[in-house]
């Protein structure tokens, strides 16, 4: 049945007048709870004006929940807040977990979207959480639900726990393989990614076509994630004359640098490993290698944590982005093994990579039956 949430929810606002030292909270879209997100200087503060929320009971920030940062409290006996947070109790014939993944739900965040009010950020007042309608089954139903979704949600978890461990069983291979840059334990040749190379070119600086009319592919900064792989999931299109394209098309064994983004981000490195034509973007360097390196060493060197501090060091900020142009990417020194060694490497991490794929495939799987099923509860 449909139900108006306001019937099950109610304002808790007590506060915490004595300023006790009860733990400071915080509540983000992919932590939920969560303590120190303010930092270490909250402890001099005076808190006693945040708001107490119990266990069970719900809170989030007004101009945040609009990305869906809202939970319920579930770690300690009772918590504090911001005094900006709106905190609320729920009825025993709603379910928290059941709440909590429909305020998580695609039709909530258009609710919020398309009723909450701010200049700057979306704002929601309780009141306006209060005329929210809902699908309500009974509790028992209620529970029924929440324990699949909770179960698919276990394995989504578990699968990109998997992924992240086999990332690291990558990096912590190169590093026994190769050593560390630049200790060089292993008394590598040394020189320059200017040595390795034979192209080093810029994307295209053309504006993405508009609806996606294009007639390529435009792989962007966005499709080069963190820990180095290439992804599609987000992709536009775009027009580029054909004379331009030798200058800014990707193939296969291309290695794509990140050289502006914000200052953590830039750097971030991968190896176009596909045969379908993609026109780069002017935010990402094109490298070309020659005989002395093969890709996937290169990019996984650059991928390292070692290599991750010194691109965070050489970076040059301007305007709120940071950048590290083709003439100093070719500056970085670099180890340079013999070409067998890298090779064992590459069949080790190839094999590696099909299991991620496999992996991934069964993320995927779990992700759009647990979407699925959150549409078919809450509409």
């Amino acid at each position: 049945m449909k139900a108006r949430l306001g019937d099950y929810i109610r304002e808790y606002s007590v506060r915490n007048k004595a300023n006790e030292n009860i733990p400071v909270y915080s509540v983000t879209n992919s932590q939920g709870f969560c303590k120190d997100y303010f930092g270490k200087e909250v402890a001099s503060k005076d808190k006693s004006t945040y708001k107490i929320v119990p266990k069970g009971c719900f809170a989030y920030n007004p101009s945040r929940i609009n990305v869906g940062s809202v939970d319920w409290q579930r770690n300690e006996e009772k918590v504090i807040v911001s005094p900006l947070y709106n905190v609320f109790s729920v009825s025993p014939e709603l379910n928290n977990q059941y709440l909590y993944y429909f305020l998580k739900s695609d039709i909530a965040l258009w609710f919020i979207k398309s009723i909450a009010t701010g200049s700057v950020r979306d704002n929601l007042k309780l009141s306006m959480l209060y005329e929210f309608p809902i699908n309500l089954p009974n509790i028992e139903k209620q529970q029924e639900i929440v324990s699949t979704l909770d179960t698919l949600q276990s394995i989504i978890t578990h699968r990109r726990t998997q992924l992240e461990k086999l990332d690291l069983l990558v990096k912590a291979r190169f590093v026994e393989m190769f050593g560390t840059y630049p200790a060089n334990e292993y008394d590598w040749e040394i020189g320059t990614i200017r040595d390795l190379v034979t192209e080093v070119r810029y994307g295209s600086s053309r504006k993405a076509s508009d609806n996606n009319s294009g007639k390529y592919p435009y792989l962007r900064m966005n499709n080069i994630t963190y820990s180095g792989e290439l992804d599609l999931s987000d992709t536009k299109t775009i027009d580029i004359p054909d004379k331009e394209l030798p200058k800014c098309t990707v193939r296969k064994g291309d290695v794509l640098f990140n050289r502006t983004n914000s200052k953590e981000l830039v750097g971030k490195t991968c190896v176009y490993n596909r045969d379908e034509k993609m026109v780069l973007a002017g935010f990402i360097i094109r490298i070309r290698l020659n005989e002395k390196m093969l890709p996937d060493v290169l990019s996984s060197f650059l991928n390292t944590d070692f290599s991750k501090r010194m691109l965070l060091e050489m970076c040059k900020t301007a305007i709120g982005q940071a950048n590290i142009n083709a003439q100093e990417m070719q500056n970085i020194g670099i180890y340079i093994p013999p070409i067998e060694l890298q090779e064992k490497f590459v069949t080790f991490k190839r094999q590696v990579d099909k299991s991620k794929a496999t992996i991934q495939k069964a993320l995927d799987e779990a992700q759009l039956l647990f979407d699925s099923l959150m549409q078919e509860y809450f509409g």
